[in-house]
C-alpha cells in the first residue's frame, strides 16, 4: 500500500468519525489526541488531516481518487464502516455516508455484506444487556447478592485482556471492531457481580468517564495496525507472523485489563469514586497492564492462533 493510499484510508476514517455531527466534545478531544499520537507514522500528518476534515477542506471524491487498488478501496470502506459502528449501530447520516462511499469507490455487493456484519456486532451488546429504564442508566442501589469471588473476577479480567490482545493481532477489520463490545460486556458482568444491573448507556458512560472513547479507541487500534502494516488481508493469516509484536502496541490487552480492574474497584466500593479518581486509577492500571503484556504475550499469541474473522460475531454474542 502506498503512502497516499494510507493517508486516504485514514482521512476516510476521520470523515466517518464526524459524519453524524453528534460526537461529544470529549470524544472529539480523544480523536484529536490520537491523531497527534500517530502523527509520526509512515509520514502521514494526522493532525493536519484532522483539521482538514473538521474544516471540510477534504472531499470524498478526492479521497476516492487516491485509492487506486481494489484492496485499498475495500480496506478504506471497511474501516469507515467500523468507525461508524464503533459507538453503536449506524445513524441515518452514517448509512447515507457509507452508501456514498460504496458508490464513490465502485464497490460491489460484498461491501454491503460487510456493513451488515459490522451492524450485527454493534447490535450484539445492547441486545445482551437489559433495556434502560426510563430516566435511569443503572440501578441506583445494588441488589442483594453474595459477595463476588475476587479471584474469579481477576481471572475473568485477565482472560478478557488476553482475548482482546489476541484480536488486536488479527489482520481483519472486524476483529478490531469486536474489542470494544467485549470490553463493554466485561464491565457489565463486573457490575452485575456486585449487584448492579447496567444497561449499555451506563457502560458507555463508564468507559467515557475513565477516558476510553468508543470511536477514538477504534481509530487508535485500527490506526496503529494500519500504519504498522498489520491491518489487511494477505495470505489468509496473520501478517508478518505472530512473533513480530512490534506492529502492535498491545494496548487492547492493557486497556481491557485496566477497565476490568477499575470497574471492579468502582462497583465494589458502591460507585463512590469521583471522575478524576476513576481517570487516575485507569491511567495507573493501564501502566500495570502494559508491564504485564510482555509476560502474557505467549498466551495472547496462542489465543490468536485459535481465532479467525468467522468467529468474531460468535465471540461478541457469547462472551
Amino acid at each position: 500500500m502506498t503512502p497516499s493510499e494510507t493517508k486516504a484510508i485514514v482521512t476516510l476514517s476521520l470523515l466517518a468519525a464526524f459524519v453524524d455531527g453528534e460526537k461529544h466534545e470529549r470524544e472529539r478531544a480523544e480523536i484529536k489526541r490520537i491523531a497527534e499520537g500517530l502523527s509520526q507514522a509512515d509520514g502521514v500528518n494526522l493532525p493536519t488531516l484532522y483539521q482538514d476534515v473538521l474544516m471540510k477542506r477534504v472531499s470524498l471524491a478526492a479521497v476516492a481518487g487516491d485509492l487506486q487498488s481494489t484492496e485499498s478501496r475495500q480496506l478504506a470502506y471497511e474501516m469507515a464502516v467500523c468507525v461508524c459502528d464503533a459507538d453503536g449501530t449506524q445513524s441515518e447520516a452514517e448509512r447515507l455516508f457509507l452508501a456514498d462511499v460504496r458508490t464513490s469507490l465502485g464497490l460491489d455487493t460484498s461491501a454491503a455484506q460487510f456493513s451488515r456484519q459490522a451492524e450485527e456486532i454493534a447490535a450484539a451488546v445492547p441486545a445482551a444487556l437489559p433495556a434502560a429504564a426510563a430516566g435511569a442508566t443503572a440501578s441506583p442501589v445494588p441488589a442483594a447478592v453474595p459477595a463476588p469471588d475476587s479471584a474469579e473476577l481477576d481471572k475473568s479480567i485477565l482472560n478478557a485482556a488476553i482475548l482482546n490482545g489476541a484480536l488486536e493481532l488479527l489482520p481483519e477489520t472486524l476483529s478490531t471492531m469486536a474489542i470494544i463490545p467485549l470490553q463493554m460486556k466485561l464491565v457489565y458482568r463486573i457490575g452485575k457481580a456486585h449487584g448492579y444491573e447496567l444497561d449499555s448507556g451506563h457502560v458507555k458512560d463508564f468507559l467515557a468517564t475513565v477516558g476510553v472513547g468508543l470511536t477514538s479507541q477504534y481509530l487508535e487500534q485500527a490506526g496503529r495496525k494500519l500504519l504498522g502494516g498489520l491491518l489487511g488481508k494477505m495470505g489468509g493469516g496473520l501478517l508478518r507472523g505472530l512473533g513480530n509484536q512490534a506492529v502492535s502496541s498491545g494496548m487492547s490487552f492493557a486497556s481491557t485489563y485496566a477497565l476490568g480492574h477499575v470497574a471492579k474497584r468502582y462497583y465494589a466500593g458502591g460507585r463512590t469514586l469521583s471522575t478524576q479518581m476513576l481517570k487516575d486509577a485507569f491511567s495507573n492500571v493501564v501502566q500495570e497492564g502494559n508491564g504485564l503484556q510482555t509476560q502474557y504475550l505467549p498466551a495472547i499469541q496462542e489465543k490468536a492462533r485459535t481465532l479467525d474473522a468467522g468467529k468474531v460475531l460468535a465471540l461478541v454474542r457469547g462472551a
